[in-house]
């Protein structure tokens, strides 16, 4: 296969447009990040990478927390104009039709609209060059009751999530396999993860 050799650069893809929530639920904010994962298990912890030149990166930084909102496909235009609009002089949760809900461990809001969340609350601020990136446990999973079947098992495939690459926003589509089937011997079934609902919350709002 022939290669050519590039400069470095972020590509890598695809990536989750997650749509991150911030602030509080009366004034709530929302930006789109694809510089997102899991960094960890055990505790949970996940991370965003913003521009200290962005509007939320403040908002985070004050109050400790953010949610991490997954994507669904009826999501995606909400998440592109999030990308794109400042919420300094925007009220995106108003202009994209979203509503802000409670979270049951922290100050961020969650987005309604999303059928899963992750509640995280900063850990540390990594400067990196460009972006800072902030480290933090997920102290809550907020899962849809749609999403999750009658032996309480999640399904997330009911999700209908988006990927983005390179630019272009993406519906996830055939199922290719699931996670072991390489070496899974013929015949015997997967496991399926069974959902765990998170503990009662110990402070109304989780607040730091």
């Amino acid at each position: 296969m022939a290669r050519q050799i590039w400069r470095p650069g972020a590509l890598l893809a695809p990536v989750p447009p997650a749509l991150v929530s911030c602030g509080t639920v009366d004034a709530p904010n929302a930006l789109t990040v694809g510089w997102t994962g899991i960094v960890c298990t055990h505790p949970a912890m996940t991370y965003i990478s913003l521009r200290p030149q962005r509007h939320s990166y403040s908002l985070i930084k004050d109050s400790g927390a953010f949610c991490i909102n997954l994507t669904t496909r009826k999501l995606v235009r909400a998440a592109d104009f999030c990308g794109v609009r400042s919420g300094r002089d925007t009220d995106k949760f108003a202009l994209m039709g979203l509503h802000a809900e409670k979270a049951s461990q922290v100050s961020a809001p969650l987005i309604a609209e999303s059928p899963l969340a992750l509640e995280c609350r900063v850990q540390q601020i990594l400067p990196l060059g460009t972006h800072e990136m902030f480290l933090a446990e997920i102290v809550a999973v907020d899962v849809d009751e749609s999403l999750i079947d009658d032996s309480g098992r999640l399904q997330l495939d009911r999700a209908d999530l988006a990927a983005y690459a390179h630019g272009e926003y993406f519906a996830l589509g055939q199922k290719l396999g699931s996670f072991g089937y390489s070496v899974r011997k013929p015949g015997k079934r997967k496991k399926t993860r069974r959902f765990v609902p998170p503990k009662a919350p110990t402070q109304p709002g989780g607040q730091r």
